[in-house]
Order: C-alpha cells, then structure tokens, then sequence
C-alpha cells in the first residue's frame, strides 16, 4: 500500500509549511508533514497526512501564495483526485489514474447486500466501464482546466493538449509520480531531488 494523504502543490518563498492553513493542526500533525520536491520559483509541494486537508484550504492557499496552487488527495498511492485553483477563482479537477477511479466510483446496486460478490459480478464490471467512458469523457475539460491553471502561474510554454490528455489517461504505478509527470507536462520547472 502506498502513501495515502494530500500533496499541497504552490509557490512561496517561504517553506510551504509555514503558510496558514496549517496553523490549526497539532504539533503531531505538523510533525508528519514534508517537502516532497521542490522547483525553482519557490515552487514546493508539501506531502500531509489524510484528515488534515480541507477543500476550504485551497483558496485559502491560493490568497496567502497570491499564486495558483494545486492539491492532490491521493489514495494508497495508486490514485488521485488533482483540485487546481487560480487567483481569478477558475477552479479544475482531473482524476490519475483512470481505471482504478472507476473501479472505485462505479455505482452499486442500491439493494446491495455484499460487496465481495458484486466485484465478481458482470454487472460490476459493466458499471466500472460505464463510470471509465464518463470520466474519459472529461478528460478534455480537465486538461484544458489545468493548462489554463498553469498559464495563469505565469508558465509561458503553452503545452499541447493531447499530450495532457494522453497522460490523464494514463496509468502509472503511483499517482504522485503522474502528479509530478503532469506538473512538468504543464511547463512548471523542473523539481530537483526529493528530500
């Protein structure tokens, strides 16, 4: 099982930790909290532990910065919900890792009475393909989403479209090496050694 948490993408010259949002958790809380890369502009992403992320932080972020920022809530490594956020409000939401997401957004049967058999059912597997043609589906919105995010991080190389598109639906074995995929995909600098 991989890292399960929040990767708190944005630009501070300041260590991101230090940024407001994050006054209110407990010293054991700020304990776990860690630089996962860094790129030059004082761009950071910070890794956090689960529960310790609200959606209300990302503006929150976002004023403080004065800068586009971005958070991934990522679920045992293998999948991540992206939130990005510019200083105009324009919000954008792309899923990594686009199998699994349907495995685990697939609707069930409302008389559902367990679990186990139904993931060995066709009827499952119908439903993970219909969720997987959906979120397909959104894939160019979502990638439009996160280029016009970046333009307005000040990132002068406009990246082509298909080659986002192509990595939202993609499949890697961690979500956070897509993350960091698609974050250079965009044009952001390029991070320099984990810490």
């Amino acid at each position: 099982m991989g890292f399960s948490g929040h990767l708190v993408f944005a630009r501070s010259n300041r260590p991101l930790s230090e940024a407001p949002v994050f006054d209110s958790l407990d010293e054991e809380l700020k304990a776990t909290m860690r630089t996962w890369e860094s790129r030059s502009g004082g761009w950071q992403t910070l890794q956090i532990g689960s529960g310790t992320w609200d959606d209300a932080d990302l503006p929150a972020l976002v004023e403080w910065s004065r800068a586009p920022a971005c958070v991934a809530d990522v679920s045992g490594g293998s999948l991540a919900l992206v939130t990005g956020l510019d200083t105009a409000g324009r919000r954008w939401q792309a899923w990594l890792n686009l199998d699994i997401a349907a495995g685990l957004l697939a609707e069930e049967p409302e008389d559902l009475e367990d679990q186990l058999l139904w993931l060995e059912t066709p009827e499952f597997h119908e439903a993970v393909r219909n969720k997987r043609a959906e979120l397909d589906a959104e894939v160019p919105t979502a990638a439009e989403g996160a280029i016009a995010w970046a333009a307005s991080a000040g990132i002068r190389l406009t990246p082509e479209t298909a080659r986002i598109e192509e990595l939202l639906r993609s499949h890697e074995t961690f979500a956070e090496d897509l993350l960091s995929t698609l974050l250079d995909r965009l044009g952001f600098p390029q991070a320099s050694a984990l810490t």
